[in-house]
């Protein structure tokens, strides 16, 4: 399974600033960084998937999807 999505995501979170993600082991390195000021049923299930992602039992593009989705919950998606 690929571990790079097709387009990347861009955010504005709380510690890192201004980041583009290009895959799942970086959106959770961010879901990790800043959680706590991340909140909501996406970023729980953000997290999830990427991790299962990288474990390679998820789909790249599923995990993207959900990312933009706990990044929009978060009032972080450019």
């Amino acid at each position: 399974m690929p571990t790079k999505w097709r387009e990347p995501v861009k955010i504005h979170a709380p510690k890192s600033g201004d980041v583009r993600f290009d895959g799942p082991f970086e959106a959770l390195v961010v879901l990790m960084d800043d959680g706590p000021n991340l909140r909501g049923a996406g970023y729980v299930k953000a997290r999830s998937l990427c991790r299962a992602t990288i474990a390679g039992r998820k789909d790249a593009e599923e995990a993207r999807e959900i990312f933009v989705v706990a990044a929009k919950e978060a009032n972080l998606l450019h």
